[in-house]
């Protein structure tokens, strides 16, 4: 098969499904593990598309973002080992801030009602969630996004200014080592950078797809989180680590 035609290939298997595993393109495209390495490479450098760990992920534009189908099915897995760490981080009577997302709703299964935690969220479905597991929830109120399902706005910051946090859960769209924390909308992005101020800790949970991202909105210096992620190459990986404090699991 040519070079190009594989390519031609790679990418619509991308357009279909967003991240595609290289078990997945040798297979789709009957071609060696190699072969699909290098071919990955040589997209990655024409900006075409992003590698990831095991395989490769579509290029989103700066305003784009997944509606919450689309997160909730996306690594679901890596996502509950990221969940299941920051569950254990959270301590008897914490008040902590759960904001809405895929990764750390897949953090509540994993909490202890036991510790009598006190929880504020922005995320509309993760308080089923929460209230399933008898956990003491507050709901901030405001404009809600019908994509992702979050509040937002100015009556969500008015809210959350009456709290203060232990420790905040975070989720982004990217992680970029010069550029932060980031996601595709400024209001979003004002309330996370609210909750991280008003947090004595903040936790940015996200797994390695998100690393290399950039989205329209900043909203925290790396310095000014921890984040907990999934298998990083080393290379990547160190780059990070001389940014912040980073937890693979």
């Amino acid at each position: 098969m040519l070079t190009e035609q594989r390519h031609r290939m790679i990418l619509e298997l991308l357009k279909s499904k967003n991240i595609v595993s290289i078990q997945e393109f040798t297979a789709y495209t009957n071609s060696s593990e190699s072969t699909i390495r290098r071919d990955l490479t040589q997209l990655e450098k024409k900006k075409l598309l992003k590698r990831i760990h095991g395989g490769a992920q579509r290029l989103h534009g700066k305003l784009q973002e997944p509606n919450i189908v689309e997160k909730t099915a996306q690594n679901t897995r890596v996502k509950e080992k990221i969940g299941l760490y920051a569950a254990s981080l959270v301590e008897k009577d914490d008040c902590i801030y759960l904001d809405a997302g895929s990764t750390t709703m897949q953090m509540i299964q994993y909490l202890n009602p036991g510790n009598h935690m006190v929880v504020v969220t922005n995320g509309i479905t993760l308080i089923p969630h929460l209230l399933a597991k008898g956990i003491k929830t507050y709901l901030i109120g405001g404009l809600v996004k019908p994509r992702t399902e979050a509040v937002i706005g100015s009556g969500a910051l008015n809210d959350i200014n009456g709290y203060r946090f232990d420790k905040c859960f975070l989720g982004t769209n990217g992680i970029h080592p010069k550029l932060g924390c980031t996601t595709p909308d400024p209001e979003e992005a004002i309330l996370k950078s609210k909750a991280l101020e008003l947090s004595q800790e903040g936790f940015i949970l996200a797994d390695d797809s998100k690393f290399g991202e950039i989205s329209f909105s900043k909203f925290a210096e790396l310095s000014d989180v921890t984040i907990i992620t999934n298998e990083l190459e080393q290379e990547i990986l160190s780059i990070y680590q001389e940014k912040t404090e980073i937890k693979v699991v």
